[in-house]
């Protein structure tokens, strides 16, 4: 232990006497930057990674948390989809699916933890298959799981603005006593709205979004208890618990009724995804390869345990299934929160869920936004050298931003024609997502190309790995179904039309244009002893930086 630490030592004086980092801009031209003024963030993200850094690392483990919280809106996303197990099989689907569905979800975090935490990149698992697949097979491999996860991320952008759209026309129908009720083309008009307003909040810098993200944990965790005491509390005729854990009621008209009662997952799968959102902002973090991976696996396992006993509540006081299923704003758990707490109380916790799904879009905003940046480094998508561009002012990608939200409102036009086409976007959230960590996730268990960061699961890695690929590969399944039968035009299951669309859009654009530029994720940034020009020197002090990296990690020594 002690000559380790000694040969550490030697590799961090080596490297304060390494010189200088080449970087490459978009525009081609180089510029030169003394090593010792990065931070250690900054330079291994420049030696070890190959990339330039130009965002401010100022998110702390606060606000880290918070944000890897944020992602799932707990109490929001719950209130929009608990109509999905309800319809599937009763209570029983709403409670036992957060057991069985959330432990897979879990293994596919703690996977996806392990793998941020060796290679903390804004470009997520994306940029992991560089690492982890052979040098040929790196191309296409992480062209089709870069392209499910930007597609993912914006079909999720989309349904949490068309979410939130309905929970605050939710409020104000009850505020009417329900005698106002909103048109498609309501709702799609507002969510429009909404999706603007967080573009012009995603246009801040970095400074004033960490100081934001870390109001939302407190506020988030304190109107998820209060609502569920509130409601155990004023509710006058609760459900036994036979009726919550065992009762099984489908509506669904799938048969038998045990494969209906599957179709309640999507609940779970639909909150608790988008694991690498944490990983696409870690260029903002200090210490990103300990504090993204803490974040994930911890903010998932709150929102498993939470969920879980969330929905053990509402189960309890929720009332007969079919009134609050055909609630005149079509918000099961928003009539439970008027049934129960009258009026005021409805009105103020469906607000409340509103607030927490519009964090949930903010935050999701900023990771959609660093993901399209980080792949237009890569020129992994069209117009790459627009969307890479960073604003001087708030030093943040303001062009991919925009397009983005330009994205999410065209995604959600097609509500306008058909409800079961958003929910397809519901559904394709969650599978273009898994399978985006899932690719990843199977080349490190096949090439045996690995190597670990400081988070990691040690001997059970292989085993969690397994059952986070075989648990996607089944969920798939569920969610490319029809929830609904008999099948008509207003009960199709839209979400195998848009994965198919996703797959065969970035097969037309891999065969006629991207495998003749596109060779996976580019070098910006090189170390160089002295002089740019100094290629052998440069190569031995990089490889010396690494070396150094590759030590800490191991040993656990801060350098």
């Amino acid at each position: 232990m002690a000559e380790k630490a000694n040969d550490i030592q030697d590799l961090r004086q080596r490297r304060q006497g390494a010189g200088v980092l080449q970087l490459q801009g978009p525009d081609g031209h180089a510029r030169v930057v003394n090593l010792e003024e990065l931070t250690e963030a900054d330079a291994e993200l420049a030696a070890a990674f190959g990339y330039q850094p130009v965002f401010k690392r100022q998110f702390g483990y606060l606000s880290t948390f918070s944000f890897a919280v944020s992602i799932s809106g707990l109490f929001s996303s719950v209130a929009t989809t608990f109509s999905y197990p309800l319809h599937a099989g009763g209570a029983s689907s709403a409670v036992w699916s957060w057991l069985i569905s959330g432990a897979g979800c879990m293994c596919i975090a703690c996977s996806v933890a392990e793998l941020v935490s060796a290679y903390p990149t804004c470009g997520g698992l994306y940029y992991t298959v560089s690492r982890l697949a052979p040098k040929d097979w790196v191309p296409s491999i992480s062209w089709v799981t870069g392209w499910l996860n930007l597609i993912g991320q914006i079909a999720g952008h989309a349904s949490s603005e068309y979410a939130a759209a309905q929970l605050l026309l939710a409020a104000v129908s009850m505020a009417s006593d329900f005698a106002y009720l909103p048109s498609i083309g309501t709702i799609i008009a507002v969510m429009a709205a909404l999706t603007v307003l967080t573009g012009l909040v995603n246009s801040l810098s970095t400074y004033w979004m960490e100081k934001m993200t870390k109001t939302y944990i407190i506020f988030h965790m304190a109107v998820l208890v209060s609502c569920s005491i509130a409601l155990l509390t004023k509710c006058e005729h609760r459900h036994d618990a036979k009726y919550v854990f065992t009762d099984v009621d489908a509506t669904s008209g799938w048969t038998p009724i045990g494969f209906s009662w599957l179709f309640g997952f999507l609940s779970v799968s639909w909150t608790m995804t988008n694991y690498d959102a944490t990983a696409h902002i870690t260029e903002e973090l200090s210490k990103p390869e300990v504090k993204a991976p803490w974040a994930i696996s911890s903010a998932m396992l709150l929102t498993y345990i939470g969920g879980f006993l969330f929905n053990i509540v509402l189960s309890f006081v929720m009332g007969d299934k079919a009134s609050i299923l055909e609630s005149p704003v079509e918000q099961p758990v928003a009539q439970i929160f008027h049934n129960v707490l009258g009026k005021t109380g409805g009105i103020f916790y469906t607000v409340c869920a509103f607030v927490i799904i519009k964090f949930v879009t903010f935050t999701g905003m900023q990771s959609l936004g660093r993901t399209l940046f980080a792949f237009s480094r890569d020129r992994l998508v069209p117009f790459s050298h627009i969307w890479i561009q960073i604003h001087p002012t708030t030093q943040t990608p303001l062009h991919a931003v925009w397009i983005c939200v330009f994205g999410a409102i065209v995604i959600n036009l097609v509500g306008l024609g058909s409800y079961a086409a958003i929910v397809g976007v519901f559904a394709t959230t969650a599978i273009a997502l898994d399978w985006s960590y899932c690719i990843p996730i199977a080349c490190k268990m096949l090439f045996g190309r690995f190597e670990p960061g400081p988070w990691h699961m040690g001997r059970f890695s292989w085993w969690v790995n397994a059952y986070a690929v075989v648990w996607t590969f089944f969920a798939s399944i569920i969610f490319v179904l029809p929830a609904t039968r008999p099948v008509s035009g207003d009960t199709m299951n839209y979400t195998i039309a848009f994965l198919g669309a996703i797959l065969i859009f970035s097969a037309i654009f891999w065969y006629t244009s991207g495998r003749k530029y596109y060779t996976g994720p580019v070098i910006e940034a090189e170390v160089s002893t002295s002089a740019p020009g100094n290629t052998r020197n440069g190569s031995e002090s990089s490889e010396e930086f690494l070396r150094v990296q590759q030590a800490k990690r191991s040993q656990g020594v801060t350098i």
